[in-house]
């Protein structure tokens, strides 16, 4: 198996078992999957959302604590500048966002490695974005290296996770014979609107770009696919721990 979950897998697995406890007929799950493929899957749901996907690749990104691309502005989540560099077979250019905070072995809580990631700020609501991501699961497995998505600041979004570097290569989209360390992922959350999608990793150690190409949406609410539907091979263990992981955060606020 080349990935833990990818492409069309995920539209049959990753939904509300995940973490959100969503309003019936409303869906939240994410994609994970080479980018040729991710994008196929990204653009195909949002079609037949009956929604329009708009696209960008990221060319002439300037050294900046904040990007203005037109329909949104990236910024680090931690405040810092941002260098723009290049990764591969990616599609444009890249940010450097290494994971940082939190525990390495055990992981903690995903909220306490948000600041090493970015977040984008839309001028309108979206509710589906995705975009490339490179250089993760070549290391630190302790016992995962996770990625997650969060819109306006909700519980986090589980949108991939690996436990060995094979689960993290996929064919490059330039040349599908040869395998890469290059990923396109993203969420959709038809719950709402948002206007923000911050993105970050766990895998401490590790080297972490991302970006690309950012594709983008707004879906109306119950358009995508209901859960639930039955989880691939290994998700159901995925589920019942990232449900504790939400139990817990839910005890951690009760007692504050």
């Amino acid at each position: 198996m080349s990935g833990f979950f990818s492409g069309r897998q995920v539209l049959a697995g990753v939904a509300t078992a995940m973490l959100l406890a969503v309003p019936a007929q409303a869906t939240t799950f994410a994609v994970f999957d080479g980018i040729a493929a991710g994008v196929t899957t990204f653009d195909g749901t949002v079609t037949s959302a009956g929604a329009t996907v708009t696209s960008d690749v990221w060319t002439n990104l300037s050294v900046s604590n904040s990007i203005d691309r037109g329909d949104y502005t990236i910024t680090r989540n931690d405040g810092s500048y941002m260098f723009p560099t290049t990764y591969g077979d990616m599609s444009g250019q890249v940010l450097r966002i290494d994971p940082d905070g939190g525990g390495s072995n055990p992981r903690t809580d995903p909220d306490d490695y948000f600041d090493s990631g970015f977040t984008l700020t839309f001028d309108n609501p979206v509710n589906a974005v995705g975009f490339e991501v490179g250089d993760w699961a070549t290391c630190c497995f302790e016992p995962t290296t996770d990625l997650f998505m969060s819109f306006d600041g909700g519980n986090p979004i589980l949108v991939a996770s690996a436990d060995m570097r094979s689960q993290g290569e996929f064919p490059s989209q330039n040349n599908p014979s040869r395998l890469v360390a290059e990923i396109f992922v993203a969420a959709f959350d038809d719950t709402g609107d948002f206007n923000t999608l911050s993105f970050w990793g766990n895998g401490i150690d590790e080297v972490l770009v991302a970006g690309g190409q950012v594709r983008y949406a707004l879906i109306d609410q119950g358009t995508l696919p209901p859960a639930p539907i039955p989880l691939p091979a290994g998700l159901p263990l995925l589920a019942a721990g990232m449900g504790a992981l939400a139990l817990a955060k839910r005890r951690k606020k009760n007692k504050a």
